[in-house]
């Protein structure tokens, strides 16, 4: 069986969880992703698996004023061409024909990606559809993610996530901590951005944690992202974590990456008191139940 997914290894080890990179996939008529299918998911999945606003708003956007349309999902899927929103289906692979699709591509990811970052899990499947013209807002995810258009065209613009006077420690902290999202954008960065022009066939790797805003082209757009974490990826999240909790008790703890033996120490820790949260079936008095 011939790949989806045409990786070239040597970028693959020199980029993957460094830096974006583009690769070609074979899903562009792909019969999961017509609009009448779409909407079989959309009955299928729980409604909070479904999120959908309008698609006209600005770069920066406060979250708790994201525009509605009034429209229900179904009609969104129907009148995509011309009612102006945005719509993500979350973990598609809950619908078992999604659900094989995503692993088949991530089986062809991980073929690459175990030698470098070991443990890949927590396997999840988006897929957005969008209206001409429609933007996602600045924000950032906390898994690793290979966006494959499959429809339409959309610009990517993607920004350096070990970049502090982008990203600061803080705004990790807060996100990893649960917060939202979304992110605000200066307009004085705009340069720093990597701008990618995604068309069908089309996949993009987004490292972990990298700021990004996404602008469709003039026609709709439907795009397909797998995602997964790491052993690495799910380390590092406990870190900030951990960071934020003692931040909140008044204890400043040195940046996540800035020592090897701080951050040791930090997770095993954070291990020990997880252990014994779960072995005092939830009675510690440890504060572990705050990294769950």
């Amino acid at each position: 069986m011939n790949p989806l997914l045409q990786i070239d290894p040597p970028r693959f080890r020199e980029r993957f969880d460094r830096e974006p990179f583009l690769v070609r996939h074979c899903l562009v008529d792909h019969s999961l992703f017509s609009l009448p299918r779409l909407i079989e998911l959309a009955r299928a999945l729980p409604e909070d698996r479904v999120e959908y606003n309008a698609g006209d708003v600005p770069v920066s956007l406060d979250p708790t004023k994201t525009p509605r349309t009034g429209l229900s999902i179904e009609e969104t899927i129907q009148r995509i061409e011309e009612c102006r929103s945005w719509m993500v289906f979350k973990n598609v692979e809950r619908d078992p024909e999604y659900r094989a699709l995503l692993d088949t591509c991530l089986d062809q990811v991980r073929e690459h990606s175990e030698s470098l970052w070991p443990g890949m899990g927590r396997r999840e499947g988006f897929v957005f559809v969008s209206s001409p013209d429609s933007v996602t807002p600045y924000h950032m995810d906390p898994e690793h993610n290979f966006l494959l258009q499959i429809r339409g065209r959309k610009q990517v613009s993607m920004f350096d996530g070990e970049d502090r006077e982008l990203l600061s420690e803080r705004e990790l902290e807060r996100f990893y901590a649960r917060g939202h999202r979304n992110l605000i954008f200066d307009e004085l960065n705009r340069k720093k951005a990597h701008v990618f022009d995604l068309t069908p066939g089309d996949a993009l790797y987004f490292p972990v944690t990298w700021p990004h805003w996404v602008k469709n082209g003039p026609q709709v757009s439907v795009s397909f992202s797998i995602t997964f974490r790491t052993a690495s990826s799910d380390r590092r999240e406990i870190l900030y974590r951990v960071n934020e909790r003692m931040r909140r008790l008044g204890i400043r703890l040195p940046p996540v990456g800035r020592s090897e033996f701080v951050d040791g120490a930090k997770y095993r820790a954070f291990r020990t008191l997880a252990r014994a949260h779960r072995v005092l079936g939830g009675r510690s008095e440890t504060g572990a139940r705050s990294y769950h």
